[in-house]
């Protein structure tokens, strides 16, 4: 094209439909990560996603595998049973706080506890986003919330859940980790722990989970700008990133 070279093009692994997310949502950069490991790996075709009730809702409009829609918080049961019946397929579910976290609480823990070979890719926004911005069981404390508008307490809410820590504890967990997508750094790292998930799966190693720390500048009442360094600053300290789960580590010792 004119001697010129194409150093970047939108992943295959995304259809051409209009996101419909708020302006600084997360849900978008994720997606995109998602599909350019399915690219990269070549699993587009093979792939089958499951997607969730929430803001995410319509995920199956964006990816280009094929994927289903679940009952809310039944996505990790729905994915259980697909993978069993294609065992040579890779299979994830794409899921929010206020659904994997709350009514999806007893899927994704019993997914895990029996090594389910699936992925899960957990957004955590620390809110109910397509609801009204409700407060979660992410939301941290003292976060203000539709539900909580004098900030979360704990006295009468407990404290957040953290699913990425209480996963790793699940002897049937073979990788889990915790990323953020605020800036090009964490964006990378996000990346790289998609592909390990999705490559450990593959390799049969057992159920593998990523939660990416999100930002929803709509409901947290917050610029995009405002609502990236909201997440650096006040959910990083509370959910630190990092691998808490790798069998494979495990093994070396």
């Amino acid at each position: 094209m004119n001697g010129m070279a194409i150093v970047y093009q939108k992943s295959k692994a995304l259809t051409d439909k209009e996101l419909h997310y708020c302006p600084g949502c997360s849900h978008g950069i994720i997606h995109k990560l998602v599909a350019e490991v399915l690219e990269e790996l070549g699993f587009i075709d093979a792939a089958i996603g499951i997607c969730p009730v929430g803001c995410s809702v319509f995920a199956y409009d964006y990816f280009a595998c094929d994927m289903l829609e679940a009952a809310h918080g039944r996505a990790p049961a729905v994915a259980t049973g697909v993978k069993r019946v294609h065992p040579q397929s890779p299979v994830f579910t794409y899921q929010g706080d206020g659904d994997l976290a709350s009514i999806g609480m007893g899927e994704i823990i019993h997914a895990a506890i029996r090594g389910e070979k699936i992925t899960t890719f957990f957004v955590n926004n620390a809110i109910y986003g397509m609801t009204g911005g409700q407060m979660a069981p992410t939301t941290l404390i003292g976060q203000k919330t539709t539900t909580s508008p004098l900030g979360r307490d704990p006295s009468h809410c407990g404290g957040p859940a953290h699913m990425a820590e209480l996963l790793a504890a699940v002897e049937g967990a073979a990788y889990v980790e915790r990323v953020a997508v605020y800036d090009i750094p964490r964006l990378n790292q996000a990346k790289r722990a998609i592909k390990t998930a999705f490559e450990m799966q593959m390799q049969g190693a057992g159920f593998t989970f990523v939660e990416v720390l999100s930002s929803c500048p709509t409901n947290w009442g917050k610029t995009p700008l405002e609502a990236a360094e909201w997440v650096r600053e006040q959910m990083v300290p509370v959910f630190p990133l990092g691998v808490t789960r790798d069998i494979r580590k495990e093994a070396a010792k």
